[in-house]
Parts: structure tokens; C-alpha cells; sequence
């Protein structure tokens, strides 16, 4: 029998921080750890909503569900039936969406009484390596291979573009290489790493305009990439501001007044997704990233323009396996680097807290490594609180020399002093 320690949801409010022991692994399961958790805001939604969430089984009471999908850990244990096919001490991810016929609902995080990312160790069933989406990972540390699932959405969400001939029925798929693309409302964790696989994946714009509600975080963001790196690139990038002047306006001065080909937006604002539909240049594609928690969530859209300019909408929940396979290899080519999501880090004891408090929690992602007791801390403290504690004020140094950046250096610290959990 194999002790674990899991953050498990028992129904609607209701995530409770538990100790138990997993049974021994059938032949067609893998023992393994959790090193890395993302906190995602479909979580925050999953604990909302309980059952009412159409991934949470009805009986969640009785047998509750681990929570957490933004996974990375390694093998511990194989399986009679898969040996050969995976090895102990393996990296790994995991690909949520299982897409299982008839059982759409299952996924990771969502729907097992034994797999999940808030965990110590946990059982991967049997359902994940048959549908292929329990994926090695050979670049360096966990944090990448947790980000992995987000970064996945985003590909995702950049492959279901289309555009088309007049004339033609056939879709050309993806953003338009060399065009013109804004991302509205994309200074939190999504939208900030949707910019760097635009500006560092295998299809590249020649204009970008990316706007936010908050003049820090959009400072934040340009603070990432310098005009050299820019001009390296061949990439026009603009930074506006949504709450000044005229958002179309700005937006269409951005674009040279040609309009956008793709535009996405990052959050349930009907001023952005009308905004969006505003900057379409003809054959243009919206792409609704964002996903509502409000059923009844509408906005307008210009069917004149739908109809003579071939205007179109596209949206995407989640990536597939093979958009998780590209992220994977070019994060681990060094091509993609997912620490410009991460703002905050901390150890399994604060997870539950983090993620009822999400919405209201300042910065980008939340990185959770589930064997630390941690407090969850921005990483903008780093400096501030290591006046006063050695572990902080070696982060910091660290931080700094990665350009503000969370780090595998940076991971590797913490995972040698920060305090362990008991189990």
C-alpha cells in the first residue's frame, strides 16, 4: 500500500486536504508522483459548480474526486501489461481531454477517485495510456511539463483558426502567417504565453497588437521581450492600453488601418469580443478563447459583415494530444519558454486556499509543487522577503539573472530547501 496526500473535492465548496492510502496498481496502471500542478481557472469552475459541472460525477460525495490537470511528475511503478512501454523514473504529462466515446466527461482532474495534480502519488488509470495521452517529457525539470496542458489549449486555439478563397470551400487552418493578429485582453496567463508562441512558434505574424485592462501587467509584458529581440523577429508588437481613448481606434492604428486576419480574445467581455468583430479585416476569424462561467453570456456581432467581408467566428476547449506533442517538443528544444505565465509558487497546504480565492488573486499562473509546504507567494515579493529569509533572497538572485522568469534553476532550488511535506 502506497500513502498519499491529495486535495480532493467533495461537492460545491467543499476541497478538503487529505492523507489515504492508494491500493496496489492493477496490471494496466501506473504507480506515479506529482512533482508540478498549475492552478487553472476551470478548477475554481469545477469547485463552483460541484456535480452541476459536467465533469464531476453526481456521486462526488461518496467517492470524491482529486482535483488538479496541469500535471507533471515522474513514473514510479509500471504495470504488468505496460511494461516495455513506459519505464520508472520516466518525466511525464498528461493529456486531460480524454475524449473517450461515451464517456466525454472523464478527465483528469475532473472525474478520478486516484489521479489528479493535487497530489503526493497517484494511480494513472488505464483509460489515459489507452487513449495515448500519458506523454513522456525529456526536457529538464517538472515546471514546463506542467505547463504543458495550458500551453497545449493555446496551440490548440491557433491551429482551429481557418480562412478561405471567396470562391472556395476549402479552410486553410491557422493564423495567417505573416499577418496581422491581435490578442485582446491577454495580460493573464493565456494571452501571455499565446504572445510568445506567436512570436516564437512555427507560423509568425507580422503584426501584433496586445491589449489589457491594466497598465502594470501590460508593462509587465512588453518588459518580456526587448524592441532588439522584436527587430530579430521580424514582428511588429504594440501594447495597448483598453481603458484609454478609443479601443477600435488604437487597435485599427495598430493593424496600419488594414484590420486584423486573427483575433483572439482572453476574457468574457463583451466590449472586447465587440471590439474584436470591430478590427476584422475581411476574411478575418474571432476566436473566442475565453470560456464563460455565465450560461447566458452574449454579445453582438456585425452580420452585414459576416455575410459581405466574411467575417467568422472559432473557439476552442482545450487542446488535443498532438497540439500537447508540439508543446512538449518545442518547450523542450528551448524554442518556448512557459515561465512567462507564472507569477506565483507554492506547496500543496495552500492550494485549496488559492483556488477558492482565484479570481480575486493578482497575476498569472500559480504553480504548485505538491511534496513542499509552501505559502503561495508572488514572485514579485521575492526580494522583499529575503531581507529577512535566506530561502527567499537566493530565489530572488536567481529570478533576477533569469530576467524575472521562473526558472529550472529556480525550481531546483526550491525543490532542495523548501520544507517537505510529511507524506
Amino acid at each position: 500500500m502506497t500513502k498519499t496526500q491529495a486535495l480532493r473535492l467533495y461537492g460545491k465548496g467543499d476541497l478538503r486536504l487529505e492523507t489515504f492510502e492508494l491500493a496496489a496498481i492493477r496490471e494496466d496502471e501506473i504507480l506515479a508522483d506529482v512533482q508540478t500542478n498549475g492552478i487553472c481557472m476551470s478548477t475554481y469552475k469545477a469547485l463552483q459548480k460541484g456535480p452541476e459541472h459536467k465533469r464531476i460525477p453526481n456521486d462526488v460525495a461518496e467517492n470524491p474526486i482529486i482535483v488538479g490537470h496541469e500535471i507533471s511528475g515522474t513514473i514510479l511503478e509500471v504495470g504488468d501489461a505496460l511494461k516495455g512501454k513506459y519505464t520508472p523514473g520516466q518525466k511525464y504529462s498528461v493529456q486531460p481531454s480524454l475524449l473517450i466515446p461515451g464517456r466525454e466527461r472523464d478527465a483528469p482532474g475532473y472525474s478520478f477517485r486516484f489521479f489528479g495534480g493535487h497530489a503526493t502519488k497517484v494511480i494513472i488509470p488505464r483509460e489515459v495510456m489507452e487513449r495515448g495521452c500519458l506523454l513522456p517529457y525529456e526536457g529538464e525539470g517538472h515546471f514546463q511539463a506542467s505547463l504543458a496542458e495550458p500551453l497545449s489549449c493555446i496551440v490548440g486555439g491557433f491551429n482551429a483558426q481557418y480562412h478561405f478563397d471567396v470562391g472556395s470551400y476549402d479552410h486553410r487552418m491557422g493564423i495567417v502567417e505573416g499577418g496581422n493578429l491581435a490578442l485582446l485582453g491577454g495580460t493573464g496567463p493565456m494571452g501571455l504565453c499565446s504572445l510568445e508562441y506567436a512570436l516564437h512558434g512555427p507560423r509568425r505574424p507580422k503584426r501584433v497588437a496586445f491589449s489589457g485592462l491594466t497598465q502594470s501587467k501590460l508593462d509587465r509584458a512588453a518588459g518580456l521581450y526587448s524592441a532588439q529581440h522584436l527587430a530579430d523577429l521580424g514582428v511588429d508588437v504594440h501594447f495597448l492600453n483598453a481603458t484609454t481613448g478609443d479601443a477600435v481606434q488604437a487597435l485599427m492604428a495598430a493593424s496600419g488601418d488594414e484590420g486584423y486576419d486573427d483575433v483572439f480574445v482572453f476574457a468574457p467581455d463583451r466590449d472586447l469580443v465587440e471590439h474584436g468583430g470591430a478590427v476584422l479585416r475581411r476574411n478575418g476569424c474571432l476566436n473566442f478563447f475565453a470560456g464563460p462561467a455565465d450560461t447566458e453570456f452574449r454579445a453582438s456581432m456585425n452580420f452585414y459583415d459576416v455575410h459581405y467581408n466574411d467575417h467568422h467566428l472559432a473557439a476552442n476547449s482545450g487542446g488535443n494530444t498532438e497540439d500537447m506533442r508540439l508543446a512538449m517538443d518545442l518547450m523542450a528544444k528551448g524554442r518556448l519558454n512557459p515561465a512567462v505565465m507564472i507569477t506565483h509558487v507554492g506547496g500543496l497546504n495552500c492550494a485549496a486556499d488559492t483556488i477558492a480565492r482565484l479570481p480575486g488573486l493578482r497575476g498569472g499562473k500559480k504553480l504548485i509543487y505538491t511534496h513542499r509546504t509552501l505559502p503561495l507567494t508572488a514572485m514579485e515579493d521575492f526580494e522583499a522577503l529575503g531581507e529577512t529569509d535566506p530561502f527567499f533572497e537566493a530565489l530572488a538572485e536567481i529570478t533576477v539573472r533569469h530576467a524575472g522568469l521562473w526558472s529550472n534553476e529556480a525550481e531546483a532550488y526550491l525543490l532542495a530547501h523548501a520544507p517537505k511535506n510529511e507524506v
